[in-house]
C-alpha cells in the first residue's frame, strides 16, 4: 500500500522534500540569500519522515554559500559583549545597516529517497545584494544544476497480476540527468524580511511505455514559495521571530505554515511550527561558538498517516567559516 503511494505521487508530479527548519536555512529554498553572511555558510541536514512508515522518505543535504566583495563598517566583533548587556540586544541592531553592494555564490546538494525512488541533485546559485535605503537590503539570485532520478527495481511488486508496470519502468524520467532551475528575490532589514522565489522552473512530461503522452500525464511542476517574517522584541534578551510561507505546486490547493521562533540573546532559540492539514513541529537550537551551532525538529503528523507514522526527526549541523566578526548567529537571516 505505502509503495503504490509512493509510485503514485511519483507518476503525479515531482515534489520537492519537505524542509521544517527552513527558517534558519532559507538559502535551501531560496537562492536569493546567497553569500548574505560575512561568513560562508556551511549546513548539512538529515530529515526521516514518518518514521515507523516503510520505505518513507529521507532527504539529506549540504549547502555552502559565502559572499564575494562583501565589506561591512562594523569595528569589533560581537563575540565579546559588555558585561550583562546582550550582544543582540535593541541597541545592537539600532546600530544595523542596509548590505554594501555584494555578490554571492553557493552549493546545494540533495538527496531526497523514497522507497524505491531516489532523487539526488546538485546546484550552483549566485546572487547580488544591494542597499535600497538605510536599513533594508534588496537580493536577487538564481540557482542551475542537474537532477537525477533512480529507480530502485528490485523494491517493486505490482502483483501476480501485473508484476511490471510499464509506465513505471520505462518512463523517461528515469536514470536521465535532467536540467533543473530556480531563481528568487529577498528583501531584508533589521526587523522583517520578505522572500519570493520557484524551484524546478523547467517543466518536464512524464512519458508512457509506448511514448506517447497521456491526456492525463503529469507535469513536473514548478514550486512556489512566499515567506515574510518580522523581528519583536519582548525584552532586551529575548526576541520573537514570528513568520509565515505559503507553498503552491499546480494544482494543489496552496499550503500555510506558521512559524515562531524565540530567541535567547545569541545562545540558544525555540519555535513552533503549523503546516496546514500535515504537522505540528517543535524546534531548538544551539549556538555552541561562533563556528559551530547544532538544532532539532519533530513534526507531529495531524493527517489520516499519523496512524502509522511517529513523526519526522530533522537535525541540522551549522558551521560558520571565516567569521571574522565572531558572529554566533547570523546577522542578515533569523
Amino acid at each position: 500500500m505505502v509503495l503504490a503511494l509512493l509510485i503514485n505521487g511519483f507518476a503525479f508530479a515531482q515534489q520537492q522534500p519537505h524542509y521544517t527548519q527552513y527558517i534558519i536555512n532559507s538559502y535551501i529554498i531560496n537562492p536569493a540569500i546567497t553569500g548574505i553572511e560575512n561568513y560562508t555558510d556551511v549546513k548539512l541536514s538529515h530529515r526521516h519522515q514518518w518514521v515507523g512508515l516503510q520505505d518513507a522518505p529521507v532527504t539529506t543535504y549540504l549547502t555552502i554559500h559565502k559572499p564575494i566583495g562583501k565589506k561591512d563598517d562594523r569595528v569589533s566583533a560581537t563575540s565579546y559583549p559588555m558585561p550583562d548587556e546582550n550582544p543582540r540586544g535593541k541597541s545592537y541592531w539600532a546600530d544595523y545597516e542596509a548590505a554594501k553592494p555584494h555578490h554571492g555564490i553557493g552549493l546545494k546538494i540533495i538527496n531526497d529517497r523514497a522507497g524505491p525512488l531516489n532523487r539526488f541533485g546538485g546546484y550552483l546559485s549566485y546572487a547580488y545584494h544591494l542597499g535600497i535605503s538605510a536599513k533594508t537590503s534588496i537580493a536577487a539570485g538564481f540557482e542551475a544544476g542537474l537532477r537525477n532520478i533512480s529507480l530502485n527495481r528490485s523494491m517493486l511488486n505490482f502483483g501476480s497480476a501485473n508484476p511490471i508496470d510499464p509506465s513505471v519502468y520505462n518512463s523517461s524520467e528515469i536514470n536521465q540527468l535532467k536540467p533543473d532551475f530556480g531563481a528568487g528575490v529577498w528583501i531584508y532589514s533589521s526587523h522583517y524580511f520578505i522572500g519570493l522565489s520557484v524551484q524546478q522552473m523547467i517543466p518536464q512530461k512524464i512519458y508512457y511505455s509506448d511514448d506517447q503522452l497521456k491526456a492525463d500525464a503529469s507535469i513536473n511542476t514548478p514550486h512556489f514559495f512566499a515567506t515574510a517574517g518580522y523581528r519583536v522584541f519582548l525584552n532586551d534578551d529575548i526576541s520573537a521571530l514570528p513568520s509565515v510561507m505559503v507553498k503552491y505546486i499546480q494544482p494543489v490547493s496552496p499550503q500555510l505554515d506558521i512559524n515562531l521562533k524565540l530567541q535567547y540573546r545569541d545562545l540558544f532559540w525555540i519555535g513552533g511550527t503549523y503546516r496546514t492539514e500535515d504537522a505540528f513541529a517543535g524546534m531548538m537550537g544551539l549556538n555552541i561558538s561562533s563556528k559551530f551551532n547544532i538544532s532539532y525538529a519533530y513534526d507531529y503528523t495531524i493527517s489520516s498517516l499519523n496512524t502509522v507514522s511517529k513523526g519526522t526527526h530533522e537535525i541540522v549541523l551549522g558551521f560558520l567559516l571565516g567569521n571574522q566578526y565572531g558572529d554566533w548567529c547570523p546577522r542578515n537571516v533569523w
